[in-house]
């Protein structure tokens, strides 16, 4: 017993050393832990820190916009969809994006069924979809103006142009009536036709055996008859005017 009592402050000296060791031990477990969980807390933010303002790609991206919506059961983002057509009558491509500005995504419900160029960045290793449903996020929006539809594609134009005024219509200038045509001048008569001058025939000569015979005189250039009492020479007989026959002697 006196052994036992001499001893019994050791071994309570013991039972406490051995409880406070116990209890410092517990404690750097509980710090450790504590320490390792801030310390996972403090490295997943630096990383969405760095992830949030490191871009993977950036770029635009042409098309239709087909679908735009808020959605999320939480964290509300927009999320829309643009038809990308590389050629008339190809299978269109869909590109998925998110808008987190407000107003871009009340520019996009503007354009809403018409061709709009996109500018985008990419980011990779967001955890979550409260950061939206893809990691293409929409920074700007372009309208293309697209003449030409594909098949398939309806533009709408949102605020049209308005008409031109039309130029004020002049007066038509009086029409000057036509003069009726002036009848032509009657031609003048033709004179009358002249009758053609009878040729002028030679008087017939006669011959009288034993006596040369005279020349006939020669009609004269104006065809005026003969001088009237002149001696006539005698004709040539017939077949032989102007033709001199010789005198035949007894």
């Amino acid at each position: 017993m006196v052994g036992s009592a001499l001893f019994q402050p050791i071994f309570e000296d013991m039972s406490t050393n051995a409880n406070s060791a116990q209890t410092v031990r517990r404690h750097s477990y509980g710090k450790f832990f504590l320490g390792a969980i801030v310390a996972t807390l403090a490295l997943a933010a630096l990383w969405m820190v760095i992830a949030w303002q490191w871009n993977y790609s950036e770029g635009e991206r042409a098309g239709w916009v087909q679908k735009f919506s808020k959605k999320g059961w939480l964290c509300k983002t927009w999320e829309g969809e643009i038809a990308l057509v590389s050629m008339p009558g190809a299978i269109p491509e869909k590109f998925e994006f998110t808008v987190l500005d407000d107003a871009v995504a009340a520019q996009i419900n503007r354009y809403m069924g018409q061709r709009v160029s996109l500018t985008y960045a990419q980011k990779v290793g967001l955890p979550t979809s409260c950061f939206g449903d893809t990691r293409y996020y929409v920074t700007a929006v372009l309208p293309v103006n697209e003449p030409q539809n594909y098949p398939g594609v309806i533009t709408v134009p949102v605020n049209p142009a308005p008409a031109p005024a039309a130029a004020p219509v002049q007066p038509a200038a009086p029409v000057t009536p036509v003069q009726p045509a002036q009848p032509a001048p009657p031609a003048p008569p033709a004179p009358p036709a002249q009758p053609a001058p009878m040729p002028v025939q030679p008087p017939a000569v006669t011959t009288t055996p034993g006596l040369p015979s005279a020349p006939a005189p020669m009609p004269s250039q104006s065809g005026a008859p003969a001088v009237p009492g002149a001696p006539s020479a005698p004709s040539a007989p017939s077949g032989s005017a102007g033709v001199v026959q010789p005198a035949t002697r007894p």
